[in-house]
């Protein structure tokens, strides 16, 4: 019994660091709006300097802006590219309805 209780616990703090949400916080989420993009992503579009209703083009556009100022060959790092690259992936699996690992 006790072991049962430790890996239900466990799966609950993995969900905390995997998702930043509590497995109860995600069940009474909202559904996710039908415009622009979810609120999860409004950190990707700040980092990437797009509106939440940018297409494909103008993330790719920023992207690549983005990645000429941080890249570490520019005195940036190799962790700010990967965070730039997740930003872009997630604000295109977006647009294509497809959803991330």
């Amino acid at each position: 019994m006790g072991r049962l209780i430790f890996l239900a616990a466990m799966a609950v703090i993995g969900c905390k660091l995997i998702t930043g949400r509590w497995p109860w916080e995600m069940m009474a989420m909202p559904a996710r709006p039908s415009s622009g993009h979810a609120p999860g992503s409004a950190r990707a579009c700040a980092l990437l300097g797009v509106g939440p209703g940018a297409g494909r083009d103008a993330i790719i556009d920023a992207h690549k802006a983005l990645l000429t100022r941080v890249h570490p060959d520019r005195g940036g790092s190799a962790a700010l590219v990967h965070e730039a690259n997740d930003a872009r992936d997630l604000l295109l699996a977006e647009i294509s309805g497809q959803r991330l690992r």
